[in-house]
């Protein structure tokens, strides 16, 4: 959807989830090594610089390509995607839509321009597909959504009154009355609303639940990470043990892991043995006066080092590190609690993936993340250089989709 015709449909027919060189038995394989639910396909249909782009999403996949290729707005779709699983409002989720309108979208007769976005998932369910259409200007809404697995369509919505706050939902039922209809308000994912709204007293209604329920578990377990050296050298509060996206609270997770979570801390010492400069022993915090604490290095001989004093690409490895040794209890994300989570798979997004990092850095980090996705909790979906492909392509189990 680049201009929104009144009347029009904004969302492209139901298609079959096949593409050329993906073949089903490989979905069904890959999705096989997963927990849970996960995201197998990212759809930008017209989103920022996109148009028709189909990207696959292995457990350890890179975006990579050219500066302005698109790279970072490939995983700003996912996170949107993610958020608004999540239950996150639209105008938190895009505060500047207009900026993902493809450049020179023409608007309607009414001043109507938006963008299209769309994913695929995997699971129980089996491959279902979400697509949804967004209008960004006169008025940030959603306009057009459609839920489809096994054959069937199973929501649709659509705006019929533009007076009103609403779109008109319609979904599968299969009972005395073949399909529901009722109004859903436009600024939020009507996937994510239909557990709420579905009673499951049906066939019908038992599938729309089970393709709602594995597009908004796929989605919502999901942490973005953008560590940010310049914030993490200062000291920070004991007790902030959740990670937060920057990694600026490193050191109060450290302290934590430290004391908690003894296995976890120790794989995390080897890796920073192994991304570091001299030779580390431990990692460890120090309390200060005030009631604050800074992490510390320790390296042979007692020396302790505060990771103020590390190098930003040391300080983003041992930050990228952490985030994929730990899981949803330390990192600061909304995971599904309904659903437990040995029956979950956590997907990092990390945008700029080598920045600062060595060749040596982002080798470890990918072999670490290939390591522990291995049993099937972990995920890792991020952008990288193009300087940096031959180092990514050279590691076992790294897909890198070019852009």
């Amino acid at each position: 959807m680049t201009a929104l015709r009144p009347g029009a449909t904004p969302l492209p027919p139901a298609a079959p989830d096949v593409r050329p060189g993906l073949p089903s038995a490989a979905r069904a394989a890959r999705a096989a090594r997963s927990a849970g639910p996960v995201v197998t396909e990212l759809r930008l249909s017209a989103f920022a610089s996109h148009r028709g782009a189909v990207l696959p999403i292995g457990p350890l996949t890179l975006f990579a390509g050219a500066a302005g290729s698109g790279k970072s707005s490939a995983l700003r779709a996912y996170e949107a995607l993610a958020r608004l699983g999540a239950g996150d409002p639209l105008a938190e989720v895009f505060p500047d839509p207009e900026a993902y309108v493809p450049e020179r979208a023409g608007a309607d007769a009414q001043g109507r321009r938006g963008f299209r976005i769309g994913c695929t998932t995997d699971g129980p369910a089996g491959p279902v597909r979400l697509d949804l259409a967004v209008q960004a200007e006169p008025a940030l809404r959603i306009v057009g959504e459609r839920l489809t697995g096994g054959g069937e369509t199973l929501l649709t919505t659509a705006l019929r009154d533009p007076g009103r706050s609403t779109v008109q939902a319609a979904w599968h039922t299969a009972g005395a009355v073949p399909v529901t209809r009722a109004p859903l308000p436009d600024d939020m994912l009507g996937t994510a609303l239909l557990p709420l709204r579905v009673a499951g007293t049906t066939e019908g209604q038992v599938r729309v639940l089970a393709a709602a329920e594995q597009t908004v578990v796929a989605l919502r377990s999901v942490f973005a990470c953008e560590p940010q050296p310049q914030r993490m050298r200062a000291p920070v509060p004991s007790g902030e043990d959740r990670l937060r996206r920057g990694c600026d609270n490193l050191a109060a997770v450290l302290e934590r892991t430290h004391t908690q979570c003894g296995q976890r801390h120790a794989r995390l010492v080897a890796a920073a043995g192994a991304g570091c400069a001299g030779t580390v022993t431990g990692l460890g915090v120090e309390r200060l006066a005030d009631g604050k604490v800074r992490a510390l290095v320790e390296r042979d001989g007692g020396h302790r080092t505060p990771v103020g004093r590390l190098g930003d690409g040391e300080l983003r490895y041992l930050a990228l590190a952490l985030v994929l040794l730990t899981g949803p209890g330390v990192l600061a994300m909304e995971a599904a609690g309904e659903v437990p989570s040995a029956m979950q798979t956590l997907t990092v997004l990390a945008d700029g993936l080598d920045r600062d990092l060595d060749g040596r850095q982002l080798r470890r980090l990918l072999a670490l993340a290939a390591s522990i996705g291995a049993a099937g909790h972990l995920r890792l979906v991020g952008t990288i250089t193009e300087a940096a492909t031959s180092e990514a392509r050279g590691t076992a189990g790294v897909m890198v989709v070019d852009l």
